[in-house]
C-alpha cells in the first residue's frame, strides 16, 4: 500500500519531465528554423531577382538585339541563339535549390519553349538567312506573348506569397 502513492508519483513526475523535455526540444527546433529563415530569405529574393533576369534575357526581342549573326546562315545564328539562352541556364542553374519544383520547372518550360520557337521560326521556308530569322522572330514576338511570361507571371505569384 505504501508503495502505490510513489508509483503514481513517480509516473506524474515522469511524464512531466518528458512531456517537459519534448516541448523544449520542438522550442530549439522552431528557433533554429526561424533563424534559418530569416538567413535564407534573402538568398531566396536573390534567386528570385536571379531568375527574372534570365527570362527577360531570353524573350526573343532582347535577345536578337544582343546576340548579332556571325554569317548569313540561319542554321548558324539558330546554334548561336540557342547557345546563347543555354549559356544563361547554366549561370543560373544553383537558383533552383532556392526556389519551388513547380517554379523551376515553369523556368525550364519557358527556356525551352524559347528554344522550340527559334527553331521552328528556322525551320520556315521564308526564312532563308540569319537576318530573315530575325525578321520572323521579331514578328512572331509582335503578334503574341514570348514564352518568358509565363515564368514571370509565375515568379511574382511566388515572391507574393513570400511576404
Amino acid at each position: 500500500m505504501y508503495i502505490i502513492p510513489a508509483l503514481v508519483t513517480g509516473a506524474i513526475a515522469y511524464l512531466f519531465f518528458k512531456e517537459h523535455v519534448e516541448n523544449e526540444n520542438n522550442r530549439r527546433t522552431f528557433l533554429m528554423h526561424k533563424e534559418l529563415q530569416k538567413e535564407s530569405f534573402p538568398l531566396r529574393l536573390q534567386a528570385y531577382e536571379r531568375l527574372t533576369l534570365f527570362l527577360e534575357r531570353i524573350v526573343p526581342a532582347k535577345l536578337l538585339l544582343r546576340v548579332n549573326p556571325t554569317s548569313s546562315s540561319k542554321e548558324d545564328y539558330e546554334s548561336l541563339l540557342i547557345a546563347s539562352i543555354e549559356q544563361e541556364m547554366e549561370h543560373n542553374l544553383s537558383q533552383q535549390i532556392y526556389v519551388s519544383d513547380a517554379c523551376w520547372n515553369v523556368i525550364n518550360a519557358s527556356k525551352n519553349a524559347t528554344i522550340q520557337l527559334i527553331r521552328k521560326a528556322t525551320l520556315l521556308e521564308k526564312t532563308d538567312s540569319a537576318n530573315k530569322l530575325r525578321e520572323v522572330l521579331l514578328t512572331e514576338m509582335i503578334e503574341g506573348h514570348p514564352p518568358s511570361h509565363a515564368g514571370l507571371s509565375y515568379i511574382r505569384d511566388e515572391v507574393s506569397k513570400l511576404f
